[in-house]
């Protein structure tokens, strides 16, 4: 595995499903990775980037962008309303728009920051209860009032149940985003982004298979 390898599996993806070459952008998921494999990453000119935590991000890209300009951060993790001044900072998007009060504290500081990063709306797609998400019913009142707000939004994010089929819930997420006319999908990981190319997906989110393995301790 790594960076070449993804690329490659990407590009054929891409080509099997009768799709434009780099129409599925490649977000290299770089939390809780060490410095020294993002740093290699980037050497290897690769330059669309994901965090999960403000925090963390704060901490690492700031000085990484001083060398690397041209390189983009994407949220794809929860964002707290109280992160969310910090996070319209540092992100050039953000995937985890989830809930009202998120997208009316968003609307707010894209009035006072005169900018905003582009915005998914985050879809809950295996109803689970432990996960963040709005639900599918509910989705389409959602992306009205996330518009009627006048922010920028780009598309949907989904993260499918562990143990469901996820191409059911990529179809899922592309039908909701095609009432809806949005072409951003951001779906997919490790382990089913060539599924996901197949049905549509704009970001794939791919981490371990780059950098290697997490260490958690």
């Amino acid at each position: 595995m790594g960076l070449i390898d993804i690329k490659a599996r990407i590009a054929k993806a891409e080509k099997l499903a009768g799709r434009a070459p780099g129409s599925a952008q490649l977000i290299a998921v770089s939390k809780v990775q060490p410095n020294a494999r993002v740093e290699a990453v980037l050497e290897a000119g690769h330059r669309l980037f994901g965090e999960n935590k403000v925090q963390e991000a704060a901490g690492k890209w700031p000085a990484f962008q001083e060398r690397f300009p041209d390189a983009e951060v994407h949220l794809i993790g929860p964002l707290q309303s109280n992160k969310a001044r910090q996070a319209m900072q540092l992100f050039s998007a953000i995937h985890s728009v989830d809930r009202p009060k998120l997208a009316t504290t968003l609307a707010r500081l894209a009035q006072e920051l005169g900018q905003c990063p582009d915005l998914f709306v985050q879809v809950n797609t295996g109803e689970e209860e432990q996960k963040a998400g709005i639900l599918p019913a509910e989705a389409d009142a959602f992306i009205k009032e996330v518009r009627d707000l006048d922010l920028p939004l780009k598309g949907l994010m989904c993260i499918p149940p562990v143990d469901e089929t996820p191409s059911l819930h990529f179809a899922l997420l592309g039908k909701i985003a095609a009432r809806n006319g949005l072409e951003g999908l951001s779906m997919g990981m490790s382990s089913d982004f060539e599924e996901a190319i197949a049905l549509g997906a704009t970001h794939v989110r791919v981490g371990s298979a780059i950098f290697g393995e997490r260490d958690y301790s």
